[in-house]
């Protein structure tokens, strides 16, 4: 990974891959990382910048605007995440006398144009995540894979990139609005209660007096997610406290948890974290 200085963009170095490959080496031929980069503390604002290839940006901290074709402002936070796409101009950056830290991965390829026509709507729109999650370390392992020379790592780097956005995608889909003490929160709070023992759907049907279908649905439309995947979130959150907060081994920590095979827990942790648990602990 090249890292050099530039003082206009920010005081700190910048971390550039620009990645130039044959893809009749790529087994991929639908979607491409051209280049990624990280500039953190960037402190330079463009305008009416044009791009040539469509680009997904992620801003792990600090605040300003993004503008597409002279329209509205749009805030920019800690979290947010927009994309640039040709065709158009953009004024974007940080406030003034301000930085933000800015992760970006320029794209192209036929699987975009998938996107935008299912899940991906609205392009144009700066986007807030609403849970918790440690995105950068998803983010770094794509940066890994991209310093590879093995076409087949810049493969799952893209692979990886596309499972992300899916991810940011909906993570910042506007959580519905529910009074306290309705039946819905007290299915979650039932939920949530258990993630220290093995889950038992069937227990919180019984205890709900509703079918396993209508506990999937109404996890479903409230969360977002499928029922085991919000309570694996549910489970791997608390697993990052519990790592960071307590002095307990991995295994302690699964058992905790109500895993009764630590090798189960590591690799769901490595699916939603993006690192193994004793990696997280270590360089969190």
């Amino acid at each position: 990974m090249a890292t050099y200085m530039d003082y206009m963009i920010s005081a700190k170095p910048i971390r550039i891959i620009d990645r130039s490959i044959d893809k009749n080496l790529k087994s991929i031929k639908s979607l491409t990382i051209l280049g990624v980069g990280h500039l953190p503390d960037r402190k330079l604002f463009r305008h009416q910048a044009i791009f040539y290839h469509w680009a997904v940006v992620y801003i792990a901290n600090g605040s300003g605007t993004y503008r597409i074709n002279g329209g509205e402002i749009q805030q920019v936070r800690k979290g947010s995440f927009f994309l640039f796409h040709p065709d158009a101009y953009y004024d974007y950056g940080p406030a003034a006398h301000e930085t933000w830290d800015e992760y970006y991965f320029t794209i192209e390829g036929s699987r975009i144009q998938e996107w935008l026509d299912t899940w991906l709507t609205d392009p144009n729109q700066v986007r807030q995540l609403r849970m918790d999650d440690n995105y950068e370390s998803k983010i770094n392992l794509i940066f890994s894979l991209m310093e590879s020379i093995d076409p087949s790592n810049l493969d799952r780097a893209a692979l990886l990139l596309e499972s992300l956005l899916y991810e940011l995608v909906s993570a910042s889909r506007p959580k519905p609005h529910y009074s306290e003490g309705t039946p819905v929160l007290k299915l979650l709070d039932s939920i949530s209660a258990s993630i220290n023992q093995p889950f038992h759907a069937a227990e919180i049907c019984k205890k709900h007096f509703i079918s396993l279908t209508t506990l999937r649905r109404t996890v479903r439309n409230a969360t977002g997610y499928s029922l085991h995947e919000y309570v694996h979130r549910l489970k791997i959150s608390e697993a990052k406290k519990l790592l960071l907060n307590h002095n307990l081994t991995v295994k302690e920590t699964a058992t905790t948890l109500g895993f009764t095979d630590v090798f189960y827990f590591s690799r769901l942790f490595k699916k939603f974290a993006g690192v193994s648990p004793s990696h997280y602990r270590a360089n969190m």
